[in-house]
């Protein structure tokens, strides 16, 4: 069975990509909140360490979230920005 397109809607981190943008622009997480660990998106979406991590990397990618090392990844800017 060939592999998924990792661009596809329907790929897994793009299930966790979504919902936290959602959260953001819902204002549920807002500039300057901590989002959730990679453990913690693991067990929400039952989803593998890399996924999650790669649903982060796109968020700071675009800016949307800073990533302080130790301390975890927060929200940046203005909750538009998403």
């Amino acid at each position: 069975m060939p592999s998924p397109d990792p661009r596809s809607p329907h790929a897994p981190y793009m299930r966790v990509l979504d919902a936290l943008t959602a959260d953001i622009k819902a204002g549920t997480l807002r500039p300057g909140d901590r989002i959730p660990s990679e453990a913690e998106l693991c067990e929400r979406f039952k989803v593998a360490r890399e996924t999650a991590r790669r649903a982060v990397r796109v968020l700071r990618e675009q800016g949307v979230v800073v990533t302080e090392w130790g301390k975890g990844s927060f929200v940046a800017g203005h909750a538009d920005q998403a």
